[in-house]
């Protein structure tokens, strides 16, 4: 039995379901708006790229080391993005949030507080894990001041860890947050989502 299993998590008004094939075409109207795959410090798919980083993410799920999410608005079911648990260490029950990337026009609104805080009260409450981890591009300075107001820790700078689509060699930096921090940041959250915008 797999350590994640297929589920679907939805709340204020988006649904995480499992990423398929059929998700194509939204995840290319999604990086489209944007043209989110022309920024260096991140994974979006070229149009023309993205069945094959949804068969990737497939054949990872299968390893056991990647759960993709299609982010969804539940009203309408239009695609605004996607989210995945990855780098999965069942023994020691720790998961890593990451592969992450909205339409332009979700970006900065509820959507992403609500797909982690959906992402994490998961990996915590049900998954029972001990440890949600992040990592992202030490030039990605957006993306870290959003790992930030979600309450993780910086634990740290791997330096030369990964390849750049341009081919340049980055930094990356890593994120965690503990069980024992998690019902303080649950709260936070909330309270964040449930303010008035």
């Amino acid at each position: 039995m797999a350590f994640i299993e297929p589920t679907i998590l939805s709340g204020r008004g988006i649904e995480l379901v499992p990423l398929a094939p059929e998700h194509e075409a939204g995840l290319r109207a999604a990086a489209a708006d944007g043209e989110l795959w022309k920024l260096r410090v991140t994974s979006v798919p070229e149009p023309e790229q993205t069945r094959q980083y949804i068969d990737d993410a497939l054949a990872m799920r299968e390893a056991g080391t990647r759960f993709a999410f299609c982010v969804r608005d539940t009203a309408d079911g239009t695609v605004l993005g996607c989210s995945s648990y990855h780098d999965i260490l069942a023994a020691v029950k720790r998961v890593e949030i990451g592969y992450t990337w909205y339409a332009r026009r979700c970006q900065r609104t509820h959507v992403n507080t609500t797909t982690k805080l959906l992402m994490m009260t998961h990996a915590f409450e049900t998954l029972g894990c001990h440890v949600v981890g992040w990592r992202t591009d030490n030039f990605n300075h957006a993306s870290q001041a959003a790992i930030e107001r979600l309450g993780a820790r910086k634990d740290g700078v791997i330096r030369g860890h990964a390849l750049r689509r341009d081919g340049t060699i980055r930094d990356t930096v890593m994120y965690s947050l503990t069980r024992g921090e998690w019902p303080e940041v649950k709260a936070q959250l909330l309270y964040l989502l449930d303010k008035p915008r």
